[in-house]
């Protein structure tokens, strides 16, 4: 038994007196660290109890049997080096439930993606050698006294039944293990930097959605599939029964490719779960790992599967929705359908660019095209909050100085070969520019000061570290850039192949980034920076347009180019008509589809109708030959892919080395539909005001729109009729707006329901 430590509580503090321990086992083996301890009173005299744990890995904690939360995965992913959450659980309920006798307190403990073999390219990138968790119960009882049972080398470690654990390969699950035969195993402290605990402040990720198999059946080869009819990110749980020993074997992938399921995308990631039963009722739930996937290849399974026998659980930080749209037009609202979904895959603890193969890290460029749909979505104030404060924490420690490709910066624990991309840190658009963009998605949505305050010494540093790499003329035309990424005329070996000029890419959104920082300047309170930042912004413009204007024309002469030069305020007056102007021929000679990536996509069409082209953003829009944002819906996608083409017309999945099929920057184009198709924009950060603008196109009748403010719902809803355009509009009591009607009105409402009709 463990003995009780009653020294006080320090709140300031953060598991004061539990001692990091771990096991000694094979790697792949999730153990089991527990004690058994009295708390020497009757548990009706508990007022209150709490359980703080965290861990070098992933661990689920139990008392007396029962989980203490319905968080799995804790305690995420964060930058290990220097934040470690903490989570603390109130157990008071589930102690008093125990009635008398000890208290059994069980750590279950695997890998995570604290020792994950993580990145890409063989890189196998660890964080440690050795997994380790803490966790300590703090039991008040009602007279004031307190009891304290922290891990320490006291305690008891066992094999478990999960002798497999892997979040890229899967989990093993051998049920004949649970019978009570573990092998025991040596409890060893380890050494862990105390200074790193905060915390908890992101959301936890949870269980959300169930979903029952849509479709099983026999594949041409003889395999059992099963279709769960949506790409997914979680896991599948079964109860079977079936001589000891069977071992059922699933694997996981989010398409079929030719009637067989589609595991190339997955590249080394081996995206499968083993069962071995016990020849009792065995249930299973492996949630040591998590897959993106639609469709399982089910084998060994002991007679025929039916719909009732497995079930998908949808796993992710828990997001409260905020918005939501649906219109007269079904594909729209399938792209918008596909951008939530994707949101959900990829929210899980940081935002990834993807969920399923073997990568699924936090690319910066991603969140910095999508941020801005990603909190009219779902709130991400605590979730890109935390995120952010790795980026920052990161940044600071960073010997180049500069903003990682990736947060948490896995990758320097990489095993690339010399001269591989991402060996050394360079200063990168977009993807550095994460740094003020983020922020910047997040001022808007949500108005809060300390926030921005929190985020504000990132944004120095990566504009810091622009300024070094700058050349004579001003321009950011130096060292390596990813460009417009994924152009779809770029070859698929080469996705940096764009036809956008990387400088003029480069350049435009410095720009953008210097302006938003002498913004943030000026709103801290900090007037010596806003000069420097509005500085460096005017300078960028001027040398933009000394270098890359001419007449009407910018260089490399492509929708990206445009839409940055349009949407970033670097050309006015007749430059900026006259950009317009070429952006919708550009548009129009391409027969409306898409021809930009990451840089130019969330830009485009916003480009288009702020120059008066918003009939050609429409059609751009609803366009469904590829490339197009609603050709992947024609094919059935149910989230958003990461190459327009990540599945050609018959039916071959892309010949690219990297293609997902879950991957949201493409669908960033969902932050033009909430505001200008549907109508609800911010008109002060945090939606304190709004502006009801919706902006009706050809090839939607109606559209009907939602967001869930600080102060309470605003809907727009707005059809056509015989009279013109008919527009209701709901606001929280007290919530001022601005309504623009299309034809030009301009109505001043406060609070309540307002109906109007437009020409």
């Amino acid at each position: 038994m463990t003995p009780l430590t009653n020294a006080p509580v320090s709140p300031d503090r953060l598991l004061e007196h539990a001692v990091f321990i771990g096991a000694d086992a094979p790697r792949e083996q999730a153990v089991r660290l527990w004690t058994r301890a009295p708390l020497g009173r009757s548990r009706s005299d508990i007022a209150s109890a709490t359980l703080a744990a965290t861990a070098h890995g992933v661990y689920e904690a139990r008392i007396d049997g029962t989980p203490v939360s319905d968080e799995v995965l804790a305690p995420g992913w964060t930058s290990y080096e220097w934040r470690l959450p903490v989570q603390t659980h109130d157990v008071t309920e589930l102690l008093r439930r125990g009635g008398h006798g000890d208290v059994r307190i069980e750590l279950l403990l695997g890998n995570g993606w604290y020792r994950g073999d993580l990145g890409f390219a063989e890189a196998d990138a660890n964080y440690g050698d050795r997994i380790a968790v803490a966790a300590e119960l703090t039991v008040t009882f009602a007279d004031g006294e307190l009891r304290r049972i922290p891990t320490s080398t006291e305690w008891s470690a066992e094999s478990s039944e999960i002798t497999r654990n892997s979040l890229y390969n899967g989990q093993t699950i051998d049920a004949r293990l649970r019978a009570g035969d573990a092998q025991r195993l040596d409890v060893v402290p380890v050494e862990v930097d105390r200074g790193t605990l905060v915390a908890q402040s992101s959301p936890p990720v949870t269980r959300h959605e169930v979903l029952r198999p849509e479709r099983i059946w026999l594949s041409p080869s003889g395999r059992t599939l099963v279709d769960f009819g949506q790409n997914l990110v979680g896991w599948v749980r079964c109860t079977v029964q079936g001589p000891a020993g069977t071992r059922i074997t699933l694997r996981h992938a989010e398409v079929l490719e030719h009637g067989e399921l589609g595991t190339r995308p997955l590249r080394a990631a081996q995206a499968t779960d083993e069962f071995v039963l016990s020849g009792e009722v065995d249930a299973f739930e492996p949630t040591f790992t998590f897959h993106g996937f639609r469709y399982v290849e089910v084998d060994g399974w002991p007679g025929e599967v039916t719909a009732d026998d497995l079930e998908a659980v949808v796993v992710h930080s828990d997001m409260r929705r905020t918005g939501r749209f649906r219109c007269s037009h079904p594909l729209v609202n399938q792209l918008v359908h596909n951008s939530v979904w994707g949101q959900k895959g990829n929210f899980l603890s940081v935002p990834t660019d993807c969920p399923q193969r073997d990568e699924r890290l936090g690319w910066t460029g991603d969140i910095a095209a999508y941020a801005a749909s990603a909190s009219f979505q779902f709130d991400t104030s605590g979730f890109l909050d935390s995120w952010l404060r790795d980026l920052r924490a990161e940044l600071e420690n960073s010997p180049g100085g500069v903003v990682p490709v990736v947060v948490p910066d896995v990758l320097k624990y990489a095993h690339f070969p010399e001269g591989f991309p991402f060996a050394q840190p360079h200063a990168t658009a977009i993807w550095g520019d994460a740094a003020v963009w983020v922020p910047q998605a997040l001022w808007q949505a949500y108005g809060d000061r300390g926030l921005l305050a929190a985020h504000y010494p990132a944004m120095v540093l990566h504009l810091e570290s622009v300024e070094r790499v700058l050349s004579p003329t001003g321009l950011w035309d130096q060292g390596f850039q990813f460009g417009d990424w994924l152009d779809p005329d770029a070859p698929p070996e080469n996705p940096a192949a764009a036809k956008a000029d990387p400088g003029v890419v480069a350049t435009a959104c410095l720009y953008r980034s210097a302006a938003f920082a002498g913004e943030a300047a000026e709103i801290l309170g900090r007037t010596a920076d806003a000069e420097r930042w509005a500085s460096l912004a005017q300078r960028t413009r001027a040398a933009f347009k000394e270098h890359y204007v001419d007449g009407g024309r910018i260089r490399s002469d492509c929708a990206t180019v445009y839409a940055l030069a349009i949407c970033f305020d670097l050309v006015d007056g007749e430059s900026r008509d006259a950009a317009g102007r070429r952006l919708a021929e550009l548009v129009r000679e391409r027969d409306y589809r898409v021809t930009t990536g990451f840089a130019g996509t969330p830009f485009v069409t916003w480009a288009l109708s702020q120059t008066g082209h918003a009939d050609d953003a429409y059609r751009l829009l609803l366009e469904e030959q590829c490339p197009s944002w609603l050709y992947p819906v024609t094919m059935g996608a149910t989230t958003v892919w990461e190459r327009w083409d990540s599945m050609l017309p018959d039916g071959t999945i892309n010949p690219g080395e990297m293609t997902s099929f879950n991957h949201y920057a493409l669908g960033a184009v969902v932050d033009w539909i909430y505001q200008v198709v549907g109508g609800i924009r911010p008109a002060e950060p945090g939606y304190g005001r709004v502006r009801i603008q919706p902006v009706p196109g050809p090839g939607i009748d109606w559209a009907e729109t939602s967001y869930e403010t600080f102060t309470g719902t605003v809907s727009v809803g707005w059809r056509r009729s015989a009279e013109g355009v008919e527009l209701r509009v709901e606001l929280p009591d007290g919530l001022p707006a601005e309504v623009v009607l299309p034809d030009g009105r301009i109505e001043q409402v406060i609070g309540g329901a307002h109906e109007f009709t437009s020409d």
